[in-house]
C-alpha cells in the first residue's frame, strides 16, 4: 500500500499536467460556444421570437405542419424534446431531488 501511495505521489504531477494539456483546448472551445449560445435574448430579438411563435400557432391551426419533410419534423421533435428535458432538469434542481416533492 505504501508503495502504491509513493508511486501515485510521484506520478501525480505528470498526470495533472497531462489533464491540463488535454483540457485546455476543449475548454476554450466550450467557452467560445457558450458565449454565443448561452446568452439571453436581446430586446431586438424578442419580436422575432413572437413572430416565430405566431407562425407555429398558425401552422397548428391550419394544418400546414403536415407538409413538413421528415428531416424538418425530426428536427422539430428533437428541439421540443430538448426543451422538455431541460424543463425536467430545472424541476429536479429546483426541488433538490429526483423523486417527488416533500409535503
Amino acid at each position: 500500500m505504501a508503495q502504491f501511495v509513493r508511486n501515485l505521489a510521484e506520478k501525480a504531477p505528470a498526470l495533472l499536467n497531462a489533464a491540463v494539456t488535454y483540457s485546455k483546448p476543449r475548454l476554450a472551445t466550450f467557452w467560445h460556444y457558450a458565449r454565443v449560445e448561452l446568452v439571453p435574448p436581446t430586446p431586438a430579438e424578442i419580436p422575432t421570437a413572437i413572430q416565430s411563435l405566431k407562425k407555429i400557432v398558425k401552422s397548428a391551426q391550419t394544418g400546414s405542419f403536415k407538409q413538413l419533410t421528415v428531416k424538418e419534423a425530426l428536427l422539430n421533435g428533437l428541439v421540443a424534446t430538448d426543451v422538455w428535458m431541460w424543463f425536467y432538469v430545472g424541476e429536479i434542481i429546483g426541488k433538490r431531488g429526483i423523486i417527488g416533492y416533500n409535503i
